[in-house]
């Protein structure tokens, strides 16, 4: 869900955008952002695709059953494209006619900028086992 409408409940078609980003990112991976664990940080899917992308280590990213075989040019400029669908702000997302032509095109992309992502996985977990909704906390990458 978008950080728009988690925080104060406002949707728009960029909202759309954002969960398109999500599950870009999710088909990539072959994992789901909720739920997801890593064991060297605890950042969620989003977090831990954004820190790859940066760090130069997004072929790490992508789901193990089809790295061997996917064209890898188009897998890493559709983790691009999910980045950029994931700012946090709307109006640094592109829209979803900008996301079909940059995904069927070969022209270079813009660099995404840090994404926001929603994590505090302990806390929640601690709430959902005593029956006290969580709050959900809006955090930066670092």
């Amino acid at each position: 869900m978008s950080p728009e409408y988690a925080s104060e409940g406002l949707y728009s078609t960029k909202s759309d955008v954002f969960s398109f980003g999500v599950l870009l990112l999710e088909i990539v991976s072959g994992k789901r952002n909720r739920g997801f664990s890593h064991p060297d940080h605890d950042l969620n899917l989003l977090g831990h695709a954004w820190t790859l992308y940066i760090e130069g280590g997004s072929l790490e990213f992508i789901d193990t059953s089809i790295v061997n075989t996917c064209n890898l040019f188009e897998v890493l400029r559709s983790i691009n494209v999910g980045l950029l669908c994931v700012q946090r702000f709307p109006d640094d997302r592109p829209s979803m006619h900008s996301v079909i032509l940059m995904l069927g095109s070969e022209g270079a992309l813009p660099r995404p900028k840090e994404p926001c992502f929603f994590t505090d996985r302990n806390m929640m977990d601690a709430n959902s086992s005593s029956g006290i909704q969580p709050t959900i906390t809006l955090l930066e990458a670092r």
